[in-house]
């Protein structure tokens, strides 16, 4: 007990040089925090923009579709298939979608799209395809009315309540026209989709190409992503032979390779930033070391063990790297809600790089607590293992020559 409070007047002896030790640790849980909450910000933003804000988690296809995507290949929407996929336990909301790549014109324009038949209720609640409006209304069940994304209407000149025509080939061959006035304007962060997404309900979609109950896709949003693998498997034994259930990293592999090869990067700089972190609390204990020489050679040529000399400096290390980890802690946090609702935006060249590969050039922060307790951990098993150097010196410490000016 006789250490302990020894230690914690020793502490405060000496503000300035506690409050620089401190400090080292209280900004090495900031940057750590911080640079991970960005990078795994960045990349939650990049599956939601892909995988939530369109593909789904998990989608329920005929063989074959995904490699020959034709109408053709389609699959007969039921009740039956409904309730088979609805029996799996994670799923959260599932949603019909008939696709087909058209032509469409206004005018003298003419450009190429995706027209995606819908449920409306059932996207939304999805992809939160609604949430996406920017101008407009959203589609009703059995609207005659099309949703157009920003990009797609600018490059056809068109605005609100104006007519767009499409044509394309539909079910067996058969050709696919019609005409349907713009009901609403759609946002899109990722400019792939952004540039070429037309939604038409469901009904209309299946008149239009002739495919009376049929559908491309089922889209699936889970109520726990982690447990995306599990999911498919119990839905691979519900669904019939003909059918195949995807994941998103099974439709988008080279999303995976592009994070597996960003993941590998971020940790040599991780890597990098526990070095320049480790060489910041090092140089402070060496400040410090210094500084206390003649003290503990004073204090053990007056009689005090070195063992105590040691416990004591482990209980004041202790104080210190737990003090500045939850001071750091505490204000690492404001700062990742920051960086999450006030994103870094790219510009210039670098943004224009993001977008070529379709991703949005932005960089959110992440709120996930364990990034939060598991940098703070790393900070302070880095605090108190340099804190091992002050105890190597008081082994070899000579009282006479420590006491010398």
């Amino acid at each position: 007990m006789w250490l302990i409070k020894l230690a914690w007047k020793n502490i405060w002896r000496n503000r300035n040089r506690t409050l620089i030790s401190m400090s080292a640790i209280f900004f090495a849980v900031i940057f750590s925090v911080v640079a991970n909450s960005l990078w795994k910000g960045t990349f939650g933003a990049l599956i939601q923009n892909l995988v939530g804000y369109y593909s789904g988690y998990i989608q329920i296809q005929q063989a074959g579709y995904w490699d020959e995507q034709v109408l053709d290949n389609s699959l007969e929407w039921s009740d039956s298939l409904k309730a088979e996929i609805s029996g799996e336990n994670n799923i959260d909301a599932l949603s019909p979608r008939l696709e087909s790549f058209a032509l469409m014109s206004s005018g003298d324009i003419t450009k190429g799209c995706l027209v995606v038949g819908i449920d409306p209720m059932r996207e939304s609640e999805v992809t939160q395809l609604q949430e996406r409006l920017k101008k407009g209304r959203y589609l009703e069940s059995g609207d005659q009315a099309i949703l157009l994304t920003e990009g797609l209407a600018e490059q056809l000149q068109l605005s609100l309540e104006d007519t767009v025509y499409i044509i394309g080939q539909g079910f067996h061959g058969a050709t696919a026209a019609g005409k349907y006035p713009i009901k609403g304007i759609l946002k899109y962060g990722a400019p792939d989709l952004n540039n070429r997404l037309a939604f038409l309900s469901l009904p209309a979609a299946q008149e239009l190409y002739g495919a009376e109950n049929r559908a491309t896709s089922v889209v699936i949003s889970l109520h726990d992503q982690n447990l995306l693998e599990e999911t498919v498997l119990g839905l691979k034994k519900r669904l019939d032979s003909g059918l195949v259930a995807m994941t998103w990293k099974d439709m988008m592999p080279e999303i995976v390779q592009h994070m597996k090869t960003d993941h590998f990067t971020m940790q040599i700089i991780q890597y990098l930033l526990y070095l320049l972190i480790a060489f910041g609390i090092f140089g402070t204990l060496t400040m410090m070391m210094v500084e206390r020489q003649f003290e503990m050679g004073m204090l053990i040529a007056l009689g005090m063990k070195k063992g105590n000399m040691i416990l004591l400096m482990v209980i004041e290390s202790v104080f210190t790297v737990i003090t500045g980890c939850l001071a750091g802690l505490a204000a690492s946090i404001p700062v990742a809600f920051y960086f999450k609702n006030n994103p870094i935006r790219f510009g210039g060249e670098f943004g224009k790089a993001y977008e070529r590969f379709g991703f949005e050039a932005v960089m959110p922060g992440s709120t996930e607590p364990g990034i939060f307790w598991s940098q703070g951990l790393i900070v302070l098993c880095l605090g108190l293992l340099l804190s091992l150097y002050p105890l190597y010196k008081i082994l070899r410490m000579d009282p006479v020559k420590a006491m010398r000016r």
